[in-house]
C-alpha cells in the first residue's frame, strides 16, 4: 500500500480539548503527528474574533483547521481565512453529532446530504491552494453504512477532496447524547477497509476507539493513516511513541520529563501575555500513567495551577512529583 506520510498519524479534533496550548504540548511529543483545531464554525469564523479563533503557534506545523458549517460560500471564505493565517490544511466536519451542530445544520447531520457537502468541497477547493479534506460518520441513524458511506465518499471525491477521515462509527443523531455517540454505536473497522479498497488511489485515514500506537500499527495495515482522539489526549504519554514506531524516527523527547521542560519556555511566555497557567496545565494531568508520584502530580496541578497568579513553579513542583517512566519505544 502506497501511505500518505502527511496523514498517517493524527490527533483528532476535539472540542474543548484541542485548542492551541494542547497542540503545543502535543507537538513536543510528535514531529510527525498532524494536528488539528477544535471544530470552528463558519459564522465564527467569519464575524468572530479571528486572532483569538485562529492563532496558533508556528511550532504547530502540521496542523489542519476543521470547520463546521455547510454554505458553501461561508466555507469557501472561512477556509481562504484559514489558508491567510497559515494553516496546511482544511478539514470539513460531517462527523460530529451534537444537538447544536444538528441544529446549525453541519456536522453529522450533513451524511444525509452528501450533494451538499461535496457542493461545500468544492467551493472550498475553488478557494484555497492547500488540501481540504472531510472527516465523517459511516452512517448516521437507519442509514445502511454501505450505501451511505459510499455515496458521501463518491461525491467528496468527484469534488477534490483529497482524503476522507472516516470515524469508524454510526452517529445516532435521534436518541442518543453526543458522549454516548461516542461510545454506544458499535464499531466497525471493517467497514473503513472496505472503503480503502475501493478507493485505493484516496487517502483514507481510521479514527474510533483506538487506544494505543500498537493498535494503530495494526490499523495501517488495511489504510492510510490512523487517528486518535481521547487515548492521545487523555494519556498524552503515549504520543512519545508515535514517531520511533510509526516513522522509524527518534521523538522530539526522550521523556515526559524531558517534554514538561521544553514547554517551559511557552508556558512563560503565555503568562507574561496573560494566560492563565490552568489554561496550559489542565491539557498535562494525563502525561503520567501508573508512575509512582502521577497522583500528586494531577492534585497539585488541579489545586495550585488555577490559582490566581500561579506561575511556572507550580508546573515543576508537580513534575518533581514523578518518578519517570521511558516510553515504549524506548524499552522495545
Amino acid at each position: 500500500m502506497q501511505t500518505n506520510q502527511s496523514h498517517r498519524f493524527a490527533v483528532a479534533p476535539m472540542m474543548d480539548w484541542t485548542d492551541r496550548h494542547c497542540r503545543v504540548f502535543h507537538r513536543l511529543l510528535s514531529r510527525r503527528a498532524l494536528l488539528y483545531t477544535e471544530m470552528v464554525t463558519t459564522g465564527a469564523v467569519i464575524h468572530g474574533d479571528r486572532k483569538r479563533l485562529l492563532g496558533f503557534d508556528v511550532s504547530e506545523h502540521p496542523v489542519a483547521l476543521q470547520l463546521g458549517g455547510s454554505d458553501p460560500q461561508d466555507l469557501a471564505i472561512s477556509a481562504a481565512i484559514g489558508e491567510e493565517f497559515g494553516y496546511d490544511e482544511i478539514n470539513l466536519n460531517v462527523g460530529c453529532p451534537s444537538d447544536r451542530v444538528k441544529d446549525g445544520r453541519f456536522g453529522a447531520c450533513l451524511m444525509a446530504e452528501p450533494a451538499l457537502v461535496a457542493a461545500c468541497v468544492a467551493a472550498m477547493k475553488r478557494a484555497v491552494k492547500i488540501p481540504v479534506t472531510v472527516k465523517c460518520r459511516i452512517g448516521i441513524d437507519d442509514q445502511d453504512p454501505e450505501i451511505a458511506l459510499d455515496a458521501l465518499a463518491d461525491a467528496v471525491i468527484d469534488s477534490g477532496a483529497d482524503a476522507l477521515i472516516v470515524h469508524a462509527r454510526k452517529a445516532w443523531l435521534n436518541g442518543l447524547s453526543p458522549k454516548e455517540n461516542r461510545d454506544i454505536p458499535p464499531l466497525d473497522y471493517d467497514r473503513v477497509y472496505r472503503l480503502k479498497a475501493r478507493l485505493p488511489r484516496v487517502p483514507v485515514i481510521i479514527n474510533g476507539g483506538i487506544g494505543s500506537i500498537a493498535a494503530a500499527q495494526g490499523h495501517l495495515t488495511h489504510v492510510d493513516g490512523v487517528m486518535l482522539g481521547r487515548a492521545a489526549y487523555q494519556e498524552p504519554w503515549r504520543l512519545l511513541d508515535v514517531d520511533p514506531m510509526l516513522f522509524g524516527e527518534a521523538g522530539p523527547q526522550r521523556s515526559m520529563k524531558d517534554a514538561m521542560a521544553a514547554l517551559e519556555p511557552y508556558i512563560e511566555r503565555q503568562l507574561a501575555l496573560g494566560t492563565r497557567l490552568h489554561a496550559i496545565t489542565r491539557h498535562l494531568v494525563g502525561a503520567y500513567h501508573a508512575v509512582p508520584g502521577a497522583r500528586g502530580f494531577r492534585r497539585h496541578l488541579a489545586e495550585r495551577g488555577v490559582r490566581p497568579g500561579a506561575g511556572i513553579e507550580v508546573l515543576r513542583e508537580a513534575v518533581a512529583m514523578i518518578e519517570e517512566r521511558a516510553p515504549a519505544a524506548a524499552l522495545a
